[in-house]
């Protein structure tokens, strides 16, 4: 069986799965639901995490060095029912990728398999360059709240369900599936949903698509696969047009679903929900940020559509709690604030910094920023050094490579040079608590999608130490 041969039918005889880049989020989504069908989960990733650590107490099989020795002898003895996983952030060259190439594994991308998965179920896809992790943990969560058998794989672990897979309660077959749509290499392209939220369409991963033009025409292409009698919700202005049914959002003006009246009260949003022909008054999200509310009226008004009492929504959006790295606010005393958030494009930034400064008005912001990619780096570069101009203080970090190897001359020194306020400094992800120890910032903001994840637990137990609680 060759990558271009497998079959939907052909997953009733894999009995074992081997996922290269297994602590990906959408990968170990994808490993958790596997696993829960009782399939034998194998897997390689370059290091070790929190996540590939929970995946090792669910019962799977994770190695960290890369090499055709490594694999396990059971998969290398298992080839007729065993299936490879793999995503485009892999390069051709991976030893793992290679051997199982050579060896013709039954083999498959990652964005294929979620494709087959959802193929005969109600799906509701939900796509854009920011925002689609928060609605889409927002819509599994209402879903699940107001009594739909929901299932979703999701881009973050919501923390109402402490993680990135929703399955059906009771193990019974799902109502409703939720994806999110990940545009980069056009994987969104395997997807035929019967409902797609468009959340935005700002340029990035132009190392895939060459152009803004070209990425927006991916997504033209996205929208055309809705099945018959579905719907397109979108934010307004994104200049979508379908022959199915059209919803457009927006936080505020003339548009089919909309908020009004928002107000920040005890750093909760509160506003109102307006449709033709329908308000809900004084809905309470615990998410900050008005980005946030955006994200909530997409949610909104795709439940809404499927028939659910806009009561229940209301109830089930107070009780959600949020994202882990989506404006998580790690810790707060009355000395110092400390927020974690996944933005990495600068769009994503500005969202998340203007928020802070509307949120705590009056606090000095102090930045940590890892730039994700040498390509976005370079693309972006006038952005970053714009956005980033607007905190107090920056501490930059090295650029995260990810998938990339180095592009000469593009390194985190380019951004640094941009940004416009005196008070910014280069340092190694070793040196940022002791220099949080010795400035004693205000507000704390650790942004970026690398491995910065990894200085939240360090810098939370440290505020922890020096101020309680």
């Amino acid at each position: 069986m060759s990558q271009t041969e497998f079959k939907e039918t052909d997953l009733n005889k894999i009995r074992k799965m081997y996922f290269i880049g297994i602590g990906g989020i959408g990968m170990s989504a994808l490993a958790r639901y596997f696993n829960s069908k009782g399939v034998e989960i194998y897997g390689y990733d370059k290091t070790s995490t929190t996540l590939t650590d929970e995946l090792v107490q669910e019962g799977m099989k994770i190695h960290f060095t890369e090499g055709g020795k490594n694999i396990p002898e059971e998969i290398k003895k298992s080839k007729e029912e065993t299936l490879v996983v793999y995503t485009p952030a892999v390069p051709s060259s991976h030893a793992e990728l290679k051997y199982f190439s050579e060896n013709k594994f039954s083999m498959i991308k990652r964005a294929r398999l979620l494709g087959i998965l959802t193929q005969n179920n109600f799906t509701i896809a939900v796509a854009g360059t920011h925002g689609k992790t928060t609605t889409s943990c927002l819509l599994a969560h209402m879903l699940t709240e107001t009594g739909k058998n929901c299932s979703a794989f999701l881009g973050g672990i919501a923390k109402n369900f402490h993680s990135n897979l929703v399955l059906p309660k009771n193990n019974s077959g799902s109502q409703v599936m939720v994806v999110e749509a990940d545009e980069y290499d056009r994987s969104f392209l395997n997807l035929y949903p019967d409902a797609a939220i468009v959340t935005s369409i700002d340029p990035d991963h132009l190392d895939i698509y060459g152009s803004h033009e070209k990425m927006s025409a991916s997504y033209r292409e996205f929208v055309a696969q809705i099945k018959t009698n579905g719907v397109l919700i979108s934010r307004k202005n994104l200049g979508l047009k379908t022959d199915k049914k059209h919803i457009e959002y927006s936080m505020a003006g003339n548009a089919d679903y909309r908020a009004e009246n928002i107000r920040v009260i005890d750093h909760e949003n509160i506003f109102d929900i307006q449709w033709q022909g329908g308000i809900i008054k004084d809905v309470s999200s615990r998410m900050a940020g008005k980005h946030n509310v955006e994200n909530t009226i997409a949610a909104f008004a795709c439940v809404h559509f499927l028939g659910i009492e806009p009561e229940s929504i209301r109830n089930a959006i107070k009780k959600f709690t949020g994202v882990e790295r989506r404006f998580d606010l790690r810790f707060k005393s009355d000395q110092v604030v400390y927020i974690d958030d996944y933005a990495h494009h600068p769009e994503e930034l500005r969202a998340c910094i203007q928020s802070v400064k509307e949120l705590y008005a009056g606090k000095k912001i102090t930045g940590i920023f890892q730039p994700h990619l040498f390509s976005r780096t370079r693309d972006f570069v006038d952005g970053f050094g714009e956005v980033l101009s607007l905190l107090d203080t920056l501490i930059l970090l090295d650029i995260y490579p990810a998938r990339e190897e180095p592009i000469p001359g593009v390194t985190s020194e380019i951004i640094f040079k941009k940004v416009k306020n005196a008070d910014k400094i280069m340092a190694k992800k070793e040196e940022i608590v002791p220099l949080l120890e010795k400035n004693q910032p205000e507000l704390i903001l650790t942004l970026g999608a690398g491995d910065i994840d990894r200085l939240v637990e360090p810098i939370t137990k440290f505020l922890q130490q020096k101020y309680g609680n």
